[in-house]
């Protein structure tokens, strides 16, 4: 492929060398020049400054239209001016051509920023990078404009070779790379804001929200892909044999991935786990806090995080306490000595449940004898908690201090294990009657 050289600062040299720069086609070029930039400015001011802009819902729109809107109305302003020029027999333009490639660099650089920003917004990368890519864009429009890059792109087409009938070489791998990251990205970007705003919304439950997110960044990503190899060249109808290998290593190496993917997808459509809810499963419990195509991420009440895998919820038993209900019955053991007054002791725990906020009030806590042990009476006081996603051992522990007290200040024993050892004579003597009515006691 023949490349021309289009070296347009050599050309803007020559005609101010040739005219001078007071002629009055450069003086009509600077000027037309400031009124495209000041009229753009203008424009651009007065629309962010309306109402329908400053009511925009989707942030998306507003902030892109925030950083695109100045440099591409100061491209359109300048491209038409430049055409004008353009068609006036023996009048110059190369000042126009200058400025309106640079101009069409500033809006490739904002949008690429743009994006990047909306695609990987948490990333730290994003913001140490932003002026290095500003730099390679200037740089590659700066070759051009000099012709050099013209030239560049030339010898990178001449390293070629062929692969059957397709001609290849080292400027259709890199146009197709470009290609392919630059759609992907778009698609991430699509894929990004329809998340927000699918998110964001009331009208779906949470399960159907993230499904409908998951399809529509998967067919964006696929299409995107498509689009690029369309772009480069590359005949679609190859792909069917890689579609056939892939099927193959779904089958084999692949199984249990493709398993977790289709399970995730079941999963949401079913309804029977979503976002927030408390599960035991595979000894673990915990409060789902994402989920993914793959994996849910389960919370446990200690901070820790445990990747469960989507297969392992269709497999298994899952044991879903918030399915219907978030509450959950809890039972606390006490013990009280043989001699305690039961009627009294049920009463304090069920007053030390009163004014608790994590404590249902209804159904009402209940104080319930279980055993008669060997040491002590065995009780158990239940309630319903409200939020068992909070832990219980912070609650177990402030009731039973509350019950400790309560017994202290009423004289209730809590028993604790006991055995009366009394001592034998040995055969054959009489045995005497020890002097203390009262056995030794040793605790045991």
């Amino acid at each position: 492929m023949e490349l021309e050289r289009h070296n347009l600062l050599a050309k803007l040299i020559h005609d101010v060398n040739q005219l001078g720069f007071a002629h009055p086609q450069i003086i009509t070029q600077g000027i037309l020049l400031l009124l495209c930039w000041g009229l753009a400015y203008w424009v651009s001011r007065r629309i962010l400054r309306s109402s329908t802009i400053a009511g925009m819902r989707w942030k998306t729109g507003e902030d892109g239209l925030r950083r695109i809107l100045f440099p591409v109305l100061a491209l359109i302003l300048v491209s038409v001016s430049n055409l004008t020029l353009s068609l006036l027999e023996g009048h110059v333009n190369s000042l126009l051509r200058v400025a309106n490639l640079l101009m069409l660099a500033m809006v490739n650089i904002r949008l690429l920023v743009y994006v990047i920003r909306r695609v990987f917004q948490d990333a730290k990368w994003v913001q140490q990078w932003e002026k290095y890519i500003a730099l390679v864009i200037w740089g590659l429009y700066v070759l051009h404009v000099v012709g050099i890059l013209p030239e560049v792109l030339q010898t990178l087409d001449e390293i070629s070779f062929n692969a059957g009938k397709v001609h290849i070489s080292v400027l259709t791998v890199l146009q197709g790379l470009l290609s392919v990251g630059a759609t992907l990205l778009l698609a991430m970007w699509a894929g990004r804001t329809i998340e927000a705003r699918l998110m964001a919304t009331d009208v779906m439950e949470m399960n159907v929200r993230v499904v409908l997110v998951k399809v529509m960044r998967s067919v964006l990503v696929v299409l995107a892909v498509l689009l690029s190899l369309s772009l480069v060249g590359i005949d679609l109808t190859v792909l069917s044999v890689f579609g056939g290998a892939l099927g193959v290593g779904l089958g084999f190496g692949l199984q249990k991935i493709a398993s977790n993917y289709v399970s995730g997808f079941i999963i949401l459509l079913d309804r029977s786990i979503k976002m927030g809810d408390l599960i035991t499963v595979d000894n673990r419990q915990g409060v789902i806090s994402g989920l993914t195509s793959r994996y849910i991420v389960l919370k446990a009440a200690d901070g820790t995080e445990s990747l469960v895998p989507n297969d392992t919820l269709i497999t298994q038993t899952v044991v879903n306490q918030s399915y219907n209900d978030r509450s959950v019955w809890v039972g606390l053991p006490v013990s009280v000595a043989y001699d305690s007054d039961l009627e009294l002791v049920m009463k304090i725990m069920v007053d030390v449940t009163k004014d608790n906020p994590r404590i249902l009030p209804h159904p009402a806590p209940g104080a319930f004898v279980t055993a008669f042990a060997d040491s002590g009476i065995n009780l158990t006081l239940g309630f319903w908690l409200a939020d068992p996603e909070n832990g219980q051992m912070g609650l177990k522990s402030e009731l039973n201090l509350s019950i400790w007290r309560a017994f202290k200040t009423h004289g209730i024993e809590i028993p604790y294990p006991r055995r009366d050892v009394m001592i034998l004579p040995p055969a054959g003597q009489p045995a005497e009657a020890p002097k203390n009515s009262a056995a030794p006691e040793v605790s045991a």
